[in-house]
Formats: structure tokens, C-alpha cells, sequence
């Protein structure tokens, strides 16, 4: 067993190196972007560095859009019966408000649904994903205590009761220290990369034939 595992190993070698007697690795786009592959994985290694507590308190001024916290929302929702015009659409929501102001259960107002009526502290970037962009987007700007609507989703019509909302925050380094650590050794990739890539074609005369 091990003679044959030294057979094939020595056989690679020679038939690798016949190839490249012959030149079958020139031109082979496969065999480019492998090599281009290898190169840049190197050439990160070589300039990898360990940010200092700066540098993320930096990154993270500059850049607090990345790794602000969206709002969380409680709310209760009700699905009212689908169809009719936007005026009609606007009459049962209207009923269904006055309804609820009333005292009725939401139960009562709304129609049988297996979405939560109740949806306790749940980030706004979460209700896009069960609701949807339009009516996550929505409840974004409804105020606190009263119910609301119509509010469009892709299951239909809702009126919408916002019970609390905690606004978007940005926390402290010490809480998502190594998310921006992740984010600040990515950019740091990235700008090395292209200074790498702006060095080298400094050392290369670019001919591009063809064009006027």
C-alpha cells in the first residue's frame, strides 16, 4: 500500500512537470485564478495586522450606519377582511378602529389568522422579514398606544396597535467588539489589496491592442 501511495505521488510530480515543460499552464483560465488565488491568500497573511482598540473605536465613529441596532417593537395587529376599493378598504378600518376604541376584543374585530396577533420586542429588521418591507416600514413611523391603519402586507389589510418601541440605538465598542473587529479586518483587506494591486502595476507596461 505504501509503494503504491509512493507510485502515485511520484507519478503526479513527473506529469506535472512534463506539463509545465510543455507549457500547458499558460493561458489555462482555471489554472490563473487558482495561482491568483494562492497569491492573494499569501499576500494577506503578510499583511495581516491585529487592530489596536483605536483603530475599532475609530472604525466604528466612521462608520456607525454598519452596527446600529434597528428599533424593537411590540404591537398587536389586526387582519381585517380582504377586497372592495381603497375607499372601501378605508370604511372597514375606520368601523374596525372605532370597534376596538370601544372596547371589543381584537379577536372580535379582526378575521381568523395564524399570524401572532401579539408580537412581543422583536427588531424592526425581523418584522420586514415576517411581514414585510412595506408594512415593517410602516410601523417605523405609527405612534405608541393607538391603533393604526390600514397598514399594508403581503397577507393583506392590518390595523396595528404599536405598545412599545424601543428606538434604534448605537451600542458601545464593548458590546460588538467583534463584529466591528470583523467588519474593520475586511476593510483592511480590501484597502491593502488595492494598494498591493496599485504597487505591482507599477512594475508591468500594460499594452491593450486594439482599441482607437
Amino acid at each position: 500500500e505504501l509503494e503504491r501511495l509512493v507510485d502515485a505521488r511520484v507519478t503526479d510530480e513527473i506529469l506535472y512537470r512534463e506539463g509545465l515543460s510543455l507549457g500547458l499552464e499558460r493561458d489555462d483560465p482555471v489554472i490563473k485564478r487558482r495561482v491568483r488565488q494562492k497569491y492573494e491568500l499569501v499576500a494577506e497573511e503578510a499583511s495581516s495586522v491585529e487592530p489596536t482598540e483605536a483603530d475599532l473605536a475609530a472604525y466604528l465613529a466612521a462608520h456607525p450606519e454598519r452596527f446600529r441596532k434597528p428599533p424593537v417593537l411590540t404591537f398587536t395587529q389586526v387582519l381585517l377582511p380582504a377586497g372592495g376599493d381603497p375607499a372601501d378598504i378605508e370604511s372597514r378600518a375606520a368601523t374596525a378602529k372605532a370597534a376596538l376604541a370601544g372596547g371589543a376584543s381584537p379577536d372580535s374585530v379582526g378575521q381568523p389568522t395564524l399570524l401572532p396577533a401579539r408580537t412581543e420586542r422583536q427588531p424592526l429588521d425581523l418584522v420586514g422579514r415576517g411581514f414585510g418591507e412595506e408594512f415593517a416600514a410602516t410601523l417605523a413611523g405609527l405612534p405608541v398606544g393607538e391603533w393604526q391603519g390600514p397598514v399594508f402586507s403581503g397577507y393583506g389589510v392590518h390595523l396595528v396597535r404599536i405598545d412599545e418601541r424601543t428606538e434604534a440605538d448605537l451600542p458601545p465598542l464593548a458590546e460588538i467588539r467583534a463584529e466591528v473587529q470583523r467588519e474593520w479586518e475586511a476593510n483592511h483587506r480590501r484597502e491593502a489589496r488595492a494598494t498591493r494591486l496599485a504597487e505591482l502595476r507599477k512594475q508591468y507596461e500594460v499594452v491593450i491592442e486594439g482599441l482607437q
